[in-house]
């Protein structure tokens, strides 16, 4: 964990409504600024140190691994000129992957960050009704970046006290179950302590971690020691259930009326975000968004040179998806002569115009400084969605689902439905996993979603995964023609097919290969997984 970065001072960052500023990490703690004496004094502390905890930490997992990982790997993203995703959708990655190892980083990083955090206000005199609070939102950010260890990873390392890995960084990792069992007892926590209602725009509430709890749930539920068991555990479907129907039917969310409305900037920490990472307008690298600068498809949308999206590419696979009058095709792939009205507003709007046998990114691509001050070069100022009530609808209908071929449950066709009424399409009477599977795919295309279904899938129906990710033939290039009006993708039979390399597609796929360089600093984590002593009860009066 690159334990020469492991201690970190306090993150300074100030809120009055939104994070306007972040100073840098520090390799070591300082001694002669912020210490855990002459801080953690008040709340206004403890809000200044969990505000990093949205954006800074999060940084180089959400400037390329987010979606190379979540929409790359998944065959959603074609870019076969962008090294940071054509190893992810070739299946090709190793442990010197630049994004992959930089991910790693990041996700420790929020952990240890949060640690920090919770040793810092464990130790404070303030009232405890107010530390919990805070002390909560640092353990749902810890639990969070915990599922996405053990999502990708597997087996990794447990970490609660940075300082400790200093005094000896050769450790064991833990096993895959521990990792997730650390992961819910963070997000139980954060649904008890959190509050009912955001202090601020943007924080996070106790529903916040319900909804992190239906996606956790629902994940461990299929985990076994046997990957082709075919079903899950019952009592964590359940729990899944009871999570989601806490958001759905007491939380303070609501879906917007319109889905493309979802990714305007003026929109951020809107009625449907449940936990987005907070970027700073004109903020300095690593408070900013930079997607944008991978996915526009040329400086005529950015009034820039940092537009490096026209080999950014949806995939034929991903495109075979859409029904003809799904709206959310146009929010997420720019297809020729798509017009949209927030692009290029001085001229009247920007209007694609290129040939017919490609579509670029949309979803995260807002435009020009002209178009919205907020927007400079490499920085969107759009928030990045890591939970929102669409995918709550999403996991409430699978664990409803759970290992029945087919369900009515009125609350499940009801979320589904309404995602699909709004997306211009007829509701479904009844749901099966393809119904939810294929929702899940376009609902949230191009937010890092899909591989993590895949790999919840493979956790009791491996096979049956492997057997989908062989039939989406990565390693043929179709050469398509696409109709924007439509949403129509046929094969273009006046060109010929060519093919890529790619990996072997079998069981290995699911866990990623651990960093390089954390293999050489810590051999153990070549070495069988070893149990994680748990240290607390877990929580059980939440539902």
């Amino acid at each position: 964990m690159k334990t020469k970065k492991i201690i970190y001072k306090i993150l300074l960052i100030a809120l009055p409504l939104v994070w306007t500023s972040c100073s840098d990490l520090l390799d070591v703690e300082p001694e002669d600024r912020i210490t855990k004496e002459n801080f953690y004094k008040s709340e206004s502390d403890f809000q200044a140190a969990t505000g990093p905890l949205y954006n800074k930490v999060w940084f180089d997992f959400n400037d390329k691994f987010y979606y190379g990982l979540g929409d790359g790997r998944a065959a959603n993203l074609y870019a076969p000129f962008s090294d940071y995703v054509y190893p992810f959708t070739d299946l090709t990655e190793t442990g010197l992957t630049g994004p992959l190892v930089s991910a790693w980083g990041s996700l420790y990083n929020v952990v240890q960050q949060s640690n920090n955090v919770i040793i810092g206000i464990t130790g404070s005199s303030v009232n405890d009704n107010i530390k919990n609070k805070y002390i909560a939102e640092a353990r749902f950010m810890r639990g969070t970046a915990y599922w996405y260890l053990a999502s990708l990873w597997g087996d990794v390392i447990i970490s609660t006290d940075p300082r400790e890995l200093v005094k000896n960084p050769i450790v064991n990792k833990n096993p895959l179950k521990d990792v997730y069992e650390f992961a819910m007892r963070d997000l139980e926590y954060a649904a008890k302590y959190l509050p009912e209602t955001a202090g601020q725009s943007g924080r996070l509430t106790r529903y916040s971690a319900f909804g992190m709890l239906s996606r956790v749930y629902l994940s461990y539920s299929g985990i076994s020691d046997n990957p082709n068991s075919g079903s899950r555990n019952q009592a964590y479907l359940d729990l899944a259930k009871k999570a989601a129907e806490k958001v759905i039917n007491s939380g303070p969310y609501s879906l917007m009326p319109n889905y493309a409305d979802l990714f305007m900037i003026e929109n951020n920490n809107n009625s449907e975000s449940m936990f987005a990472l907070q970027w700073v307008p004109n903020g300095d690298f690593g408070v900013n968004n930079t997607q944008q600068a991978y996915f526009a498809l040329s400086s005529d949308i950015t009034g820039d040179d940092a537009a490096w999206g026209y080999w950014t590419r949806a995939s034929y696979n991903v495109l075979q998806e859409y029904e003809s009058k799904d709206s959310r095709r146009k929010a997420t792939w720019m297809g020729n002569k798509d017009h949209y009205a927030e692009i290029g507003k001085a001229n009247g709007g920007y209007t694609v115009d290129h040939t017919s046998d490609f579509l670029t990114v949309k979803k995260g691509v807002v435009g020009s400084t002209k178009d919205n001050a907020k927007i400079t070069r490499m920085n969107s100022a759009l928030n990045t969605y890591m939970l929102r009530l669409g995918e709550v609808y999403l996991n409430y209908a699978e664990a409803a689902l759970g290992n029945n071929a087919s369900t009515a449950d009125a609350l499940a066709l009801s979320g589904i439905n309404k995602l699909r009424v709004r997306a211009g399409l007829d509701p479904k009477a009844t749901l099966t996993y393809a119904d939810i599977i294929h929702e899940r795919r376009v609902e949230l295309c191009m937010e890092g979603q899909y591989w993590y279904d895949l790999v919840r899938r493979s956790y009791y129906k491996q096979q049956e995964v492997v057997n989908y990710v062989t039939s989406q033939n990565r390693g043929t290039i179709t050469p398509i023609l696409y109709d924007s009006a439509t949403n129509a993708v046929t094969v273009d039979a006046t060109k010929s097919s060519s093919s890529r390399a790619i990996g072997v597609i079998d069981a290995t796929i699911f866990v990623l290969p651990y960093p390089e360089s954390e293999l050489v600093q810590n051999p153990l984590l070549r070495e069988n997984p070893v149990p994680y002593q748990f240290t607390e009860e877990r929580i059980k009066d939440l539902f």
